[in-house]
């Protein structure tokens, strides 16, 4: 075996992390490096969903709003988010989808803005449904969209900025973009940071409450684990909290939701994020999936999915023929984020091919190859075997 085979193993029998794979259900013949579009199922989850369904729901039945917690699990799952973005308690609530989040928030933030100020700045890169929702919000509240490359947001931030909607990490190149200045740019500029976190949170640290982020919105099912269709989530800073202005105004998030007044009175903090009744399955699943998350250090997960990038590019470089694929995916690690994206002519043929021998990637037209390096489950082994498998596969097509 090669010396990387040798090096890989090392390095799993170091990681501090190595035993928390053990917590996922996963099988040995496959290295799943899809963790990034969804992540794999936490081993204790059906058990917990079994006594969901069949407790909770077939015989407490409506008694389990309040003896099993359902109607208090939006903020009590935000609060175990939380310190994985770097909030505090309180400033969390999750339901919906990203897509519906997106809105509530773009909307409530041109409001927090202020009159005079009638433009949003995109990130021109974004995953397509934040372009979409902005482009309706824009339309419904009369302001105009400004689509830029993120890099150029904070030079582009104005006197008639109301905001600006930036993916944290692009979603087909797996660059970091930089949360810390852009906010502080715009911030500087009167203006309010919305930032989507579907690809960082769980992967590195972000730094909610430390960067001065206004508003914020994720999903669950990627680095998270939360299972397929899993609900997302709403930040919202306790500076916004009290002008907060939804545009979803659902009763869940009345003041006094069970008054059934017709008149529409906000709840305090970050409540006044839900809208109608919750998901409860999903939800509870989501709470489940978290307990991975009990005692891990953010900040350990970001080294170590720096490594295993670092060790698959290497990986990469040295097993493929040169030429055959090209990284899209920065070098630098502060620009990186958990996954690493290869350009491909012949991308749509070698990903099928790859999943039938064992290594489970995915495909973004035309031409990218992505891998995501989940770094609770992911090791150095299964690294090594992906760029192994990927050079076989290579040269079969040549």
């Amino acid at each position: 075996m090669s010396d990387l085979y040798e090096r890989a193993r090392e390095l799993d029998a170091a990681d501090p992390l190595a035993g928390h794979r053990a917590k996922f259900a996963l099988d040995e013949g496959t290295v799943y490096l899809d963790g990034n579009s969804l992540g794999a199922l936490p081993a204790h989850v059906p058990a917990r969903m079994a006594d969901v369904i069949g407790r909770e729901w077939g015989e407490l039945r409506i008694r389990s709003w309040d003896e099993s917690g359902w109607w208090t699990a939006p903020e009590r799952i935000g609060d175990r988010i939380a310190p994985l973005v770097g909030a505090a308690p309180g400033r969390i609530v999750v339901g919906d989808s990203t897509s519906v989040n997106v809105f509530k928030a773009v909307v409530a933030a041109t409001r927090l803005a202020g009159e005079g100020r009638d433009e949003i700045l995109v990130d021109a890169t974004t995953f397509p449904t934040d372009g979409y929702i902005a482009e309706s919000a824009a339309r419904m509240t009369g302001h105009r969209i400004v689509p830029l490359d993120p890099a150029g947001i904070p030079g582009a931030a104005g006197p008639r900025t109301a905001l600006a909607l930036v993916n944290h990490v692009d979603y087909r190149t797996g660059r970091l973009h930089d949360l810390p200045g852009t906010t502080a740019a715009l911030r500087a500029a009167g203006a309010l940071a919305v930032w989507d976190l579907c690809h960082s949170a769980g992967a590195l640290p972000v730094g909610l409450d430390e960067h001065g982020v206004d508003l914020a919105v994720g999903c669950t099912y990627k680095y998270l684990n939360g299972g397929p269709g899993s609900p997302a989530y709403l930040y919202v800073a306790e500076r916004h909290q009290a002008a907060f202005d939804s545009p979803l105004p659902g009763w869940n998030s009345h003041a006094d939701p069970f008054g059934m007044t017709p008149g529409y009175r906000a709840a305090d903090g970050a409540v006044r994020g839900r809208v109608g009744t919750p998901d409860i399955l999903s939800t509870l699943a989501l709470e489940a999936a978290l307990d991975v998350w009990d005692g891990v250090d953010v900040d350990a997960v970001r080294a170590k999915s720096l490594a295993l990038t670092d060790f698959f590019l290497e990986c990469v470089r040295a097993y493929v023929p040169e030429g055959r694929v090209v990284s899209v995916t920065p070098e630098a690690h502060a620009e990186r984020g958990s996954q690493v994206a290869l350009s491909c002519p012949d991308a749509a043929a070698v990903m099928p091919e790859l999943i039938a021998r064992g290594v489970v990637g995915d495909l973004r037209r035309p031409d990218v190859l992505r891998f995501g390096f989940t770094p609770l489950y992911v090791g150095f082994a299964d690294t090594e075997r992906a760029a192994r498998v990927l050079a076989d596969v290579l040269a079969a097509a040549s």
